[in-house]
C-alpha cells in the first residue's frame, strides 16, 4: 500500500486520537509498580497464539513482575491492522513485521531505531544472524528490526528420477538444471521438467540474481534492461518455448508423485506437505541448494521483530526482542511453529542435522531479499506483467525489458 495511503489514515484518525489524548493523560493502565514503571509487554504476532505464548511464559518465569500480553494476528488482516495502529499511534510494543513491509512502515517513521538497543544487547547483534536476513531489518541506512524467523527456497527433486537422466544429486548449474529439464521432458507428451510460475515475481528475481543483477542497485535505479537481467528472463523464457514447463494449473505435488514434474522449487514448508501427501515417494526425493549460475542466490523471507515507535514500553520491548533471539527461544519457537531460526548458532543443535532441512540451511547463506524499497510491490507486478507478456503473448524480450525499465523509473521517481 502506498505511502499516501497511509498519511489519508493519519490525518483522518488525528482528530480521535486527539481527544482520546485529552482524557487519559493520567492513564496508567499499563503500569503496575508503585513508581509507575511500565511492566507489561504488548506484543503483537502473525499466526496462532500458541507459538509464541510459551515462549513469553519463559521470559514471563525468568522475569519476575513483568507480564507478556501477545496477540495473535491474522496474516491476512495485520497490514491493514498495523496501519491503523500508525495513524491512531496507539498499538503494541513490539510488532511482527513481514520482511517486505519494512520499507512501507520504516519510511512513514513508524518503527524505532535498533541501534541503541543492539549496543546494549549482545543477542541482537547483526553478526548473530544470516546475512540476507540483516538486509531485511534495514531502510535508508538505519536498523529498524531484528530477524526473527528465516525462510528461503531450495529445489525439491526426484533422485530416482533424476538418477535415469544422469544427475543423481541432482543439476547444480543451469546448464545441467535445462539439459536435466530436456531428458526428462523427452520421456513423453505430459512430462515436464518443473513449474515456473509466470505470476511469481520471486522467480523472476531469483534467477536475476543469479545471473548477476541486482534488479534494483542501491542508487535506486531499476536494472531491468541490463544484460544481467535480460540474460536470467531469456533463460526463463527458453523453458516455456521448448515446452519444458508445465501448464499453470498442474498440482505441483501431485505432479512430483506421479513424476510429470519431478523436480520444484519451493520453501522448508513443503517438506512435511510431500511426505504427508506422497508416502509413497519416500526415499525417492529430496531438496538441495539452487543450480547457480553466476552465484546461486535465493530468496530470503520470514519475519522481523520491530518496537512500534509510539510504543510506551520500548525498554522492555527491546529485552524482550533480545531474549527472543538467544538461542533457547529460537529453537522453542522452531519447536512450536516449525519456522526455521534466523540465528546462526541455533542451525548447530542436532535437530538440523537433517539433509533436507540442512540444505535450506545452506540456502540460506546466499539467500537475499528482494529490492528494499517501498515502491517494490508495484515495480514487481509491473515485472510479473512484462513477464507473462513474453511468455504468453510472444512478446520480444529487449524490447519488454526496456519498457519496463521506463515504467519502474517512473515508478520509483527516477
Amino acid at each position: 500500500m502506498k505511502k499516501n495511503w497511509l498519511v489519508a489514515l493519519i490525518t483522518l484518525l488525528a482528530v480521535s486520537v486527539i481527544v482520546a489524548g485529552c482524557g487519559s493523560k493520567n492513564n496508567n493502565s499499563g503500569s503496575n509498580s508503585a513508581s509507575g514503571e511500565n511492566k507489561t509487554v504488548k506484543v503483537w504476532f502473525m499466526g496462532t497464539s500458541e507459538s509464541v505464548e510459551p515462549i513469553a511464559k519463559m521470559y514471563e518465569e525468568k522475569n519476575p513482575g513483568v507480564k507478556v500480553d501477545v496477540q495473535a494476528i491474522p496474516w491476512d488482516s495485520a497490514h491493514d491492522k498495523l496501519l491503523t495502529a500508525v495513524a491512531s499511534k496507539n498499538g503494541p510494543d513490539v510488532i511482527q513485521m513481514g520482511t517486505t513491509w519494512i520499507p512501507e512502515f520504516a519510511s512513514a517513521g513508524a518503527l524505532l531505531d535498533m541501534a541503541p538497543y543492539i549496543e546494549k544487547y549482545p543477542e541482537l547483534k547483526t553478526e548473530n544472524f544470516f546475512d540476507g536476513a540483516i538486509q531485511t531489518t534495514q531502510y535508508d541506512g538505519v536498523t529498524v528490526g531484528i530477524p526473527w524467523y528465516v525462510e528461503t527456497r531450495g529445489l525439491f527433486y526426484r533422485t530416482d528420477l533424476l538418477a535415469e537422466v544422469g544427475y543423481p544429486e541432482g543439476p547444480k548449474t543451469w546448464d545441467e538444471l535445462k539439459d536435466a529439464g530436456k531428458k526428462l521432458a523427452a520421456r513423453g507428451e505430459g512430462n515436464y521438467m518443473m513449474p515456473v510460475d509466470a505470476k511469481d515475481q520471486n522467480y523472476l528475481s531469483m534467477f536475476a540474481w543469479q545471473a548477476g543483477s541486482d534488479v534494483i542497485g542501491s542508487d535506486r535505479k531499476p536494472q531491468f534492461n541490463q544484460p544481467e537481467y535480460v540474460e536470467a528472463m531469456n533463460f526463463l523464457n527458453s523453458l516455456y518455448k521448448e515446452n519444458l514447463v508445465p501448464p499453470t494449473d498442474l498440482d505441483t505435488v501431485t505432479g512430483f508423485k506421479d513424476g510429470t514434474v519431478p523436480m520444484f522449487i519451493s520453501g522448508p514448508w513443503m517438506i512435511q506437505a510431500v511426505k504427508e501427501q506422497n508416502p509413497e515417494i519416500d526415499g525417492k526425493w529430496t531438496v538441495k541448494t539452487l543450480p547457480a549460475n553466476k552465484n546461486n542466490k535465493s530468496l530470503m523471507g520470514g519475519s522481523d521483530l520491530s518496537i512500534f515507535k509510539y510504543s510506551k514500553n520500548p525498554e522492555g520491548a527491546a529485552k524482550f526482542i533480545a531474549y527472543l533471539s538467544s538461542e533457547e527461544a529460537q529453537l522453542k519457537f522452531y519447536e512450536t511453529s516449525n519456522s526455521l531460526p534466523a540465528l546462526k548458532t541455533a542451525w548447530e543443535n542436532e535437530q538440523f542435522s537433517d539433509p533436507m532441512i540442512a540444505a535450506f540451511g545452506k540456502q540460506l547463506e546466499s539467500a537475499i531479499p528482494t529490492p528494499m524499497v517501498k515502491e517494490w510491490e508495484e515495480v514487481s507486478q509491473a515485472s510479473v506483467a512484462a513477464f507473462e507478456r513474453i511468455t504468453v503473448g510472444g512478446a520480444d524480450v529487449q524490447a519488454e525489458m526496456d519498457a519496463l525499465n521506463e515504467e519502474a523509473n517512473g515508478i520509483l521517481g527516477k
